[in-house]
């Protein structure tokens, strides 16, 4: 069968190609750390470090915050596995949290429940994740965080460009925002992550600990070097750094576009039998996901789907039906009853700004003609 509506769709520009081929002709730029000092600036953060993927971007948060054996993180069960993944890479355990019904993030009522009746020493961290970019009300998290005495790290694998109240996610008031660049379904053809705070303590474990714990004297040989703690290599290439400074430049454009598509889903879908929306209420989405709920046999959708040649994604299955998760922590189906609904329904619709209006009509015709076939 022929593909003819990818799930994502990279997009290059002349400025993509201008960067790369300044690497390869060996011109004498810096790309890691023109992209690290422009990606500050961007964000509005005081600093910004990059790393090679954005799971190792996670890692690198809980290497920063001395995170330990033992000691409990709390994030959405319904998330990429990445994100528990860091927390057990340190012996640590990771806690979940049910979610909200039209958001699909973490439900703060519950979080909060969570931080009130188990405070602890233990207890370091909260990780959120922007789910398609729509930010969760966090002048509330942030004020939970400073009660309860954690520190507050935000996944923002989909949230590139994405705004609170006009500040762009990583300048709002977390202690570390994380980045991915190519995230999980929607692959780039380049790898890249980036960590930014605005904590300069954080920042110098952060760097310290980004090149196995090397630390080099500016005055010395090259080859001289001394090892002063146990880090691990988190190194961006030049190559996928040329790559994503372009990206990154056109963030806000390709923003723009996601918003023009999703209005042109919610116009063409509206009322459509079996299909619901996305909550359209937040108007700063940036809809780097575009995700309805299906109310009848959501795969066997997404077979037909693709039998017309349009792929489609899910975000995400919960954690704790996966099979580590649900054997480590002894889970029940039915513990996170917000998030099995959600997973049974839920489908993500193509969305990438590439995408042309006749490509959308595409999608919505298809969308009626095989929800018209469902009783």
């Amino acid at each position: 069968m022929k593909i003819k509506i990818p799930f994502s769709k990279f997009v290059n520009s002349r400025k993509t190609h201008s960067n790369v081929s300044d690497v390869l002709d060996g011109e004498d730029i810096n790309q890691v750390e023109e992209l690290e000092s422009e990606f500050a600036d961007y964000i509005g953060a005081d600093y910004a470090l990059s790393t090679a993927h954005g799971t190792d971007a996670l890692h690198l948060a809980m290497l920063a915050f001395d995170l330990k054996r033992g000691d409990k993180v709390v994030c959405s069960v319904n998330a990429h596995p990445n994100i528990p993944e860091v927390v057990r890479h340190f012996d640590a355990e990771p806690v979940f949290i049910d979610i909200d019904a039209d958001t699909y993030n973490i439900n703060l009522d519950l979080l909060e429940s969570y931080l009130e009746d188990n405070q602890s020493k233990k207890l370091k961290a909260v990780i959120v994740t922007h789910i398609g970019g729509n930010t969760v009300d966090l002048e509330r998290l942030y004020s939970m965080a400073k009660i309860y005495g954690v520190k507050i790290v935000e996944d923002a694998s989909d949230a590139l460009g994405s705004t609170y109240k006009g500040a762009k996610i990583g300048s709002t008031g977390a202690d570390i925002t994380c980045f991915d660049f190519s995230s999980h379904l929607k692959k780039n053809v380049c790898n890249g992550g980036m960590i930014v705070t605005n904590d300069e303590d954080v920042m110098e474990r952060a760097r310290l600990l980004h090149n196995h714990g090397i630390k080099q004297d500016e005055d010395a040989l090259e080859y001289i070097y001394e090892v002063v703690d146990i880090g691990n290599d988190y190194c961006l290439s030049e190559l996928n750094a040329a790559y994503i400074r372009a990206q990154v430049s056109q963030q806000d454009a390709n923003i723009k576009r996601q918003k023009e598509i999703a209005q042109m889903y919610n116009k063409a879908l509206d009322g459509v039998a079996h299909i619901m929306t996305p909550d359209a209420s937040n108007e700063e989405h940036p809809y780097s996901l575009y995700i309805v709920k299906i109310d009848k046999n959501r795969d066997s959708f997404a077979v037909e789907m693709k039998k017309e040649g349009i792929l489609t994604g899910l975000h995400y299955i919960p954690l704790h039906l996966l099979a580590y998760y649900k054997t480590k922590y002894s889970l029940r189906v039915n513990d996170f009853p917000v998030a099995l609904r959600a997973y049974q329904q839920v489908l993500s619709l193509p969305i990438y700004p590439s995408m042309d209006d006749k490509d959308v009509k595409f999608v919505c015709d298809k969308i009626k003609k095989i929800a018209s076939s469902r009783v």
